[in-house]
């Protein structure tokens, strides 16, 4: 392709990416709050809820000329938006120059996936089942139409590699969890002293406060049967004075001796605890539903050493910030991230991971 032209297409892969951007924006706003990504059909302001006419609406532009402020209230505009398009115009720029159209077309695809469960799942913990089981379809689809993305030319093996890598993704990470849950599934915490806490009533849900730790009741909570115990000195259930006693709780209900309370009909909890003990899983199942959207598109392959590289990032990352008291003893590690970098080394990288690990075997 002559100089000019690849110039230009290089230029409406980066603006496109921006505009791609901008609606992915939209998608990582919108799905984790249940609310629709047509409707409204413009976006608005998190502060005032105002419409955004399109004017002011331009990806990358409006950001920087609006200095990260609503054009009505003046509200902040999160860093997240501006940086959200910028990403994705150079990850779409980036995957033109290193890829056929045809591929790029597809991977296209695969990035927005992957930037809206990253962004998605560093804010709430939770990766959106449009995102990742919407993710395996098109990864299949995709292979159907493309099967040189499974590394073969007949489009039913193509599809037969895409299925049962997903399979073989969301497997895996189903074992981790199950043996993560029986091996680590109970965390005790001692603390350095009594400590206040507060259980308050808010609607569905409860705030949970330990000293200056602060989280919802329901975050504790993934399976019908965890447990939480909390071993105090002293402990009041609405007006009812306990004293030293443990509390043993699920998520709606608690158990003070002999006695079992459900927590519906329960407005507040308060005491001091000295120890805590509370009840962990490895890693979300919109992990593994998002690990099988992985492999629809990328392949067995891509499945093994997004596990490993994912494992060795979130670890590095969870046991620095540990280290230097970015992060307190509730608080929980988001793996999506995690899996969505490893996933790009390996689609920017696999092939020539491949050669240099065959090359130490056969050197």
């Amino acid at each position: 392709m002559a100089f000019p032209d690849r110039l230009l297409f290089e230029i409406f892969a980066f603006v496109f990416g921006a505009v791609v951007g901008s609606f992915l924006n939209v998608c990582i706003y919108r799905l984790p709050r249940d609310l629709s990504v047509n409707r409204p059909r413009r976006s608005f302001c998190p502060s005032c809820k105002k419409e955004i006419p399109w004017y002011q609406n331009v990806p990358l532009i409006s950001w920087i000329a609006l200095r990260g402020r609503c054009a009505n209230c003046g509200g902040k505009i999160a860093f997240r938006y501006f940086a959200v398009e910028l990403v994705t115009a150079l990850l779409f720029l980036v995957v033109w120059r290193s890829f056929p159209w045809q591929i790029a077309i597809a991977y296209w695809v695969f990035i927005s996936l992957l930037i809206v469960a990253t962004f998605v799942d560093f804010e709430h913990f939770i990766i959106p089942d449009e995102i990742t089981l919407g993710g395996v379809a098109a990864g299949i689809v995709a292979s159907f139409i493309l099967p040189s993305l499974m590394s073969t030319d007949r489009r039913l093996l193509a599809v037969a590699i895409s299925a049962g890598s997903a399979a073989l993704g969301y497997a895996i990470l189903w074992l981790v969890l199950e043996g993560g849950k029986m091996a680590f599934g109970k965390k005790r915490i001692r603390l350095k002293q009594p400590t206040a806490f507060t259980w308050i009533r808010t609607g569905e849900d409860a705030d949970f406060v330990v000293g200056e730790d602060r989280s919802l009741w329901s975050d504790y909570f993934a399976r019908e049967k965890d447990l939480l115990l909390l071993h105090c000195d002293e402990a009041v259930i609405d007006d009812r004075a306990l004293g030293n006693v443990t509390l043993q709780c699920r998520y709606d209900l608690v158990t003070v001796r002999d006695e079992t309370l459900s927590l519906d009909k329960v407005d507040r909890i308060s005491g001091v605890v000295r120890e805590l003990q509370i009840p962990r899983e490895a890693m979300g199942r919109g992990d593994l539903k998002f690990l099988a959207a992985i492999g629809a598109f990328l392949s067995w392959r891509a499945v093994l050493f997004t596990i490993f590289a994912g494992s060795l990032l979130g670890s590095v990352v969870g046991l620095t910030t540990l280290m230097i008291g970015k992060r307190v003893w509730s608080a929980k590690l988001p793996f999506g991230p995690y899996l969505a970098a490893g996933a790009l080394i390996w689609m920017f990288f696999g092939d020539s991971l491949i050669r240099w690990y065959a090359g130490l075997l056969n050197p």
